[in-house]
């Protein structure tokens, strides 16, 4: 099984901003970080606000940040919004679909078939395992990641004065 980039890059995304401390960040920002095309995350990031799972904020100053039950999510409820078709083969291909307007015809050895069930059922445990796993846990390390992102981290003094300090990674 393989995923689209659109797939991909709203996961990167998401990722992005859940080891975000604070503040909003910009598509700039995230297109520098993983040195792909802002112009392919702007819509990415459009169809990400829509479904609430980041904030966005318009101005001159605005940016993006990571909605509060975005890091609940599992990787499967993700990439089955952003996916569009989950059909391994023709034949898994919705029931609805018009066979007339599919690429693929109707095969001919499908009602005696025992592959589909198989392909089926990779599919399923496919999704399966991506749902055990959460954004926000996969965001963990997040020190670690925001260093390889080349986000500067805001760590609180654990007994100290309430101004945040700069961590050096």
């Amino acid at each position: 099984m393989r995923l689209t980039d659109y797939t991909d890059y709203s996961l990167r995304v998401l990722l992005y901003l859940s080891v975000r401390p604070s503040g909003l960040s910009t598509i700039q920002e995230i297109s520098d970080a993983y040195g792909i095309s802002k112009n392919h995350l702007m819509k990415i990031v459009q169809q990400l606000g829509e479904l609430g799972w980041v904030e966005t904020v318009r101005g001159r100053n605005g940016g993006l940040r990571i909605a509060s039950r975005t890091n609940d999510l599992t990787i499967g409820d993700i990439v089955r919004e952003t996916e569009s078709d989950f059909a391994l083969v023709g034949c898994l291909a919705s029931e609805s679909a018009n066979l007339e307007t599919s690429p693929h015809q109707r095969c001919v050895i499908q009602p005696s078939c025992r592959l589909r069930g198989v392909l089926a059922l990779a599919r399923d445990a496919f999704l399966a395992e991506l749902d055990k796993h959460t954004i926000g846990e996969l965001a963990q390390p997040a020190n670690d990641l925001a260093r390889l992102l080349g986000i500067v981290r805001i760590v609180p003094l654990p007994a100290g004065p309430s101004e945040p300090i700069r961590a050096s990674s």
